[in-house]
Order: structure tokens, then C-alpha cells, then sequence
């Protein structure tokens, strides 16, 4: 069996190898939190484990390190901007082999969200299919979150397949924010 220590993050890669077109940037800055001897923050990160795949690399090879990340990972991230819910790429593959094959609960951090998050209503729009879909048939447990570096970490910190929430949509309450986002 896999140690599973790692946090499998997922983004739309907006068809582009452009990192500043793609919300491959939102994946940087948790890694540039992460780096910063300055800031508390600090994660496995399951892309680390594996040997690089580049994007010449056959769709095999690339879902192959893929799937060896995801095994090895605890929890994913999914970062959902307004480009999240365009079906295209391997988005929709990852949240599937996320859920379905590892058990994965999913942090559900939202770039849009400046404040406090205590309803998905407005945010279901930007959601993938594959996560709809999952959330729809109450067969993925999430925790739904602003991207904010504070409330990114302590999800990280209390949500994984040792720590699964107990219901498909979970937030955090009102006084984590406020211990947090002082």
C-alpha cells in the first residue's frame, strides 16, 4: 500500500502551455507559500514524488505519473476559477481517478471568493463536470473554501482519507474565519 502523505492539486490547464494564460499560476503561488521561509505555510506536494512528464510526453505516460501521484496523495486540491467548468484536458479524468479509484476528498478553493464561504450557490457555475456530477450522486466528500493561503493550509491540515468530512458539502464555520483571517 502507498504512503499517503501527499496533496494532489488540479487545475484547468486552459489548453495552453502559457503559465500566465492558465490557472497553472494559482498552483505556483501554493508553491511559492511553501518555499518562503517567511510564511507559514507548508505541504507534500504529490507532483514532487514522481519524475517529470513534459507536454510532448504520450497521454499514456502522462495519466500514468499521474495516477502514481494520486496514490500516493491524501487529499486533493481543486482550484476553481472561471475557467473550470470548460470540459476539455484532463481535468475531469484527475477529479474522477481522485475520487473514484483513490478516495480522495477534495478541497474545493475558490479564486473568486474574497470573503467568507457559507453557500456554493453562486459558485456551482464554475464547477466541472465531473464534479458535479460526483457532488450530485453524493459519491465525493469536499470542503469548499476561498483560495486564501491560511484557509488552504488548515484544509490541507484537516482533510484528508485518514480525516474524511462526514458530509458531500462541508464548509468551515464562521469562527475559523475568524481565527484565520484576523
Amino acid at each position: 500500500m502507498a504512503y499517503k502523505n501527499g496533496v494532489y492539486v488540479a487545475f484547468n490547464g486552459c489548453n495552453t502551455t502559457d503559465p500566465t494564460q492558465s490557472d497553472i499560476k494559482y498552483f505556483n503561488i501554493m508553491k511559492a507559500w511553501d518555499s518562503n521561509d517567511n510564511i507559514e505555510f507548508s505541504f507534500v506536494n504529490s507532483h514532487d514524488k514522481t519524475a517529470a512528464v513534459s507536454d510532448s510526453s504520450k497521454l499514456a505516460t502522462i495519466k500514468s505519473r499521474l495516477q502514481e501521484r494520486m496514490r500516493n496523495s491524501k487529499s486533493m486540491i481543486l482550484i476553481i476559477t472561471e475557467h473550470s467548468n470548460a470540459n476539455r484536458g484532463l481535468l475531469g479524468w484527475e477529479i474522477e481517478q481522485c475520487v473514484k479509484t483513490y478516495g480522495l476528498p477534495v478541497i474545493v478553493a475558490y479564486t473568486m471568493c474574497s470573503g467568507k464561504l457559507t453557500s456554493i450557490r453562486s459558485y456551482k457555475k464554475y464547477w466541472p463536470e465531473k464534479l458535479k456530477e460526483f457532488i450530485d450522486k453524493d459519491e465525493v466528500k469536499t470542503i469548499h473554501i476561498p483560495f486564501k493561503k491560511e484557509l488552504v493550509l488548515r484544509a490541507i491540515n484537516d482533510f484528508s482519507v485518514n480525516d474524511i468530512p462526514d458530509y458531500s458539502i462541508t464548509f468551515y464555520k464562521e469562527s475559523v474565519y475568524d481565527e484565520l483571517l484576523k
